[in-house]
């Protein structure tokens, strides 16, 4: 069965950008007679409050949206992230780095053969691993493009459906060796998203074209832990009357304004296009 999602993080305030990408999967699911699931994307624990999840559901159902029940929280299901990690690890696929941000930076400002784009690293020696762990040093576990390569075969063969352009080659050398947890916000965006997406059985992930490039490294994580394949489509962004789009950290305005200032469900879906 068709199955999307709409999965915000409680960090702020909703604004029109999301209401677009919400009414769009929404209006998808309807059309195709699916799911349309909700989902809290709430594992940056130092941004994420109890207010702006609340808000979410007030601001949706404002919107005059339903979803299933009960909603996926994050933040409850790092056994499930932990238990894809833990089957990385078996498998030599990711290895801790103990490099800061900054000395990340510098070590791609300083590779022999010029500068790098992304990140590249490997795993400390035996010993030195060992003892920066006793000392307890802090570390991030890292994917190793490296072993993820010579795991599905190459990545000449990876690939993946966007709606509207058909196949499309991954590429997911250019993300680097990303980051898949940490120890200040535990796991990360591209690792939980990809557990999530295979155990909410969604077929079809729409979202805005901001994250296409999360695309590549989300479709290796599959062929690594042997998830299914989504089919992806990535609608254009919603802009402001000044051409840059809706942002959180710009302070657009937010759907609780429109609502206070008396703009009505169906005002804002005729103004997005769905009237």
């Amino acid at each position: 069965m068709f199955a999307t999602r709409f999965a915000p993080s409680p960090t702020g305030y909703l604004h029109r950008g999301h209401a677009f990408s919400a009414l769009t999967a929404h209006a998808a699911a309807t059309a195709a007679s699916g799911r349309f699931v909700l989902r809290i994307e709430d594992i940056d624990t130092t941004r994420s409050r109890p207010a702006f999840e609340s808000a979410i559901y007030e601001d949706l159902a404002w919107l005059g949206l339903t979803w299933e029940t009960p909603v996926r929280r994050q933040s409850e299901h790092l056994a499930d992230y932990h238990a894809a990690l833990a089957q990385l690890e078996a498998h030599g696929l990711v290895y801790r780095c103990f490099r800061t941000r900054r000395e990340v930076a510098e070590a791609m400002a300083s590779a022999p053969h010029g500068p790098m784009e992304v990140f590249r690293g490997g795993p400390l020696r035996s010993e030195e691993e060992t003892a920066r762990l006793a000392a307890g040093e802090p570390f991030a576990w890292r994917l190793s493009l490296d072993a993820a390569a010579a795991a599905v075969g190459g990545f000449d063969s990876l690939t993946f459906v966007e709606e509207g352009q058909g196949v499309i080659p991954a590429r997911p050398e250019l993300g680097g060796d990303v980051v898949l947890a940490r120890r200040d916000v535990g796991v990360a965006y591209h690792l939980a998203v990809t557990v999530d997406d295979a155990l909410q059985g969604i077929t079809h992930v729409i979202r805005g074209r901001d994250l296409f490039e999360a695309t590549h490294v989300q479709r290796l994580l599959q062929a690594l832990l042997h998830l299914p394949e989504p089919t992806y489509r990535h609608h254009d962004l919603l802009l402001g009357p000044d051409g840059r789009r809706f942002a959180k950290r710009d302070r657009s305005e937010t759907l609780r304004s429109l609502r206070e200032r008396g703009m009505t469900p169906a005002d804002l879906r005729k103004e997005l296009g769905f009237g």
